[in-house]
């Protein structure tokens, strides 16, 4: 058990009958009442975030999850086989255990997968991945304002919005945590 006072970001509970990670907290003492911790927690199975407070006398039970680094290696239909980099067992899962991170697994990806009490509740990705740009359409000459994008699909499906100056064949680095082009690796 830990109390919601001891706190730190990255830090993984249980709460509500399932697993979450700590994302910020702020420890708040009214001028009246008693004191209280304000948090942003993210379920890890589902994805979801939400703000919640405890007060400052409750404690919950922390999770023991453990991180497995394992390299992505194809698809087919809707299963993903991944890779144990160690002990190079293969594991089948549904796309539906990873959710929407799926769109960033390029082939030979490296990943964390979190493990707790033997099943997978999520992946950890990079914070960027490098990817080719499959599908935009071409820019036009004379349309270079600062901040007008046009949508692109990558490699892996994943629709992102693209500067003008980014054609087919490019590869950019995108932030897996918020869908946001970063910058044009090679193009």
């Amino acid at each position: 058990m830990i109390s919601v006072n001891d706190f730190k970001t990255g830090q993984t509970i249980l709460w509500n009958n399932a697993v979450w990670v700590v994302l910020e907290f702020l420890h708040v003492k009214p001028g009246k009442g008693s004191a209280f911790v304000r948090a942003k927690l993210k379920q890890l199975e589902k994805g979801n975030v939400i703000e919640t407070t405890f007060r400052s006398s409750e404690k919950l039970a922390t999770a023991n999850v453990e991180k497995k680094e394992m390299q992505y290696l194809y698809k087919t239909s809707d299963r993903i086989t991944f890779m144990d980099t160690k002990t190079y067992e293969q594991l089948e899962i549904s796309e539906n255990q990873i959710g929407e991170q799926v769109k960033y697994l390029k082939e030979g990806t490296n990943v964390y997968l979190l493990f707790f009490d033997e099943k997978i509740i999520g992946v950890d990705l990079p914070a960027h991945v490098e990817l080719k740009v499959a599908e935009t359409p071409p820019g036009v000459r004379g349309d270079t304002a600062a901040g007008n994008n046009k949508p692109a699909t990558l490699e892996t499906g994943a629709q992102v919005q693209v500067p003008f100056f980014v054609n087919i064949g490019d590869i950019v680095r995108i932030d897996t945590r918020n869908n946001q082009y970063i910058d044009r690796v090679k193009g």
